[in-house]
């Protein structure tokens, strides 16, 4: 189950489980996204599924939990993908905006997480990834409100993992730094009082890498922290950044 998966990083996940053999079950509140995606899986030969949930809203989620269950009879991976940002100082920041921000980003998490992980509890197995981001690990200008989800996204991951341990769940978090998508595209637009290719070159200056990173590659992180080739990770936060958080040489 992939969340926020009508473009970006969580299309490009719902592709790359295709491909590795899974059924995936594909969710947005975007619907042309969500079913361009699932059709772009299945013109691959790829099994996957598309329903329109909002996962602030505990029926819809609990909704489409129980149709998975009704076509597949299990679920073995919950990718908490979806989110929104905000740009803005804490004291620029309407409460509305707040609200909106803490309610998709966090409340989504924990709603999918209310309904699916008494499945995988059932099961005696899953893997459970959440969206977390690099900002929850240093600061970044203008983003308190959307790091706020992440950090507290990071702090949950670790202790649902100790909760759930004993189930043979793994919780484990992804950490991106600057990933090119519609996300990010709509981000410089509303932070940078320049074009979008000056706004690059600015963010290339954070990070040791030479470019920005494509939704593959957290794609592929996905892949591994779902995969029983990551059996003895557990509750750690895999962070995917180009080295922004490692620091840079000046």
């Amino acid at each position: 189950m992939i969340t926020g998966a009508g473009k970006g990083i969580g299309a490009s996940t719902a592709m790359k489980f295709a491909e590795e053999g899974a059924v995936v079950e594909l969710c947005d509140v975007d619907v042309a996204s969500g079913n361009r995606t699932t059709e772009s899986i299945r013109n691959a030969g790829g099994k996957a599924s598309f329903t329109e949930t909002d996962v602030t809203d505990e029926r819809s989620v609990a909704s489409w939990v129980n149709e998975v269950i009704d076509r597949n009879g299990r679920i073995d991976v919950l990718f908490n993908n979806a989110g929104i940002s905000a740009v803005g100082r804490i004291d620029e920041i309407d409460r509305d905006t707040w609200d909106r921000v803490m309610s998709v980003n966090l409340t989504g998490v924990y709603l999918m997480c209310k309904h699916v992980l008494p499945i995988m509890m059932n099961q005696r197995k899953g893997s459970v990834i959440n969206m977390s981001s690099s900002v929850a690990e240093l600061g970044l200008l203008r983003r308190a409100a959307y790091a706020a989800t992440k950090g507290a996204i990071l702090s949950m991951t670790k202790s649902m993992q100790v909760d759930y341990a004993p189930y043979n769940i793994r919780i484990n978090a992804l950490l991106p730094g600057t990933i090119f998508t519609p996300f990010v595209q709509d981000y410089l637009r509303r932070s940078y009082k320049r074009d979008i290719d000056s706004a690059i070159g600015e963010l290339k200056k954070r990070q040791l890498a030479d470019s920005l990173g494509d939704p593959e590659d957290v794609a592929w992180a996905a892949v591994y922290l779902a995969s029983d080739e990551s059996k003895y990770v557990m509750g750690t936060g895999l962070i995917v950044d180009g080295g922004t958080t490692c620091g840079k040489p000046f």
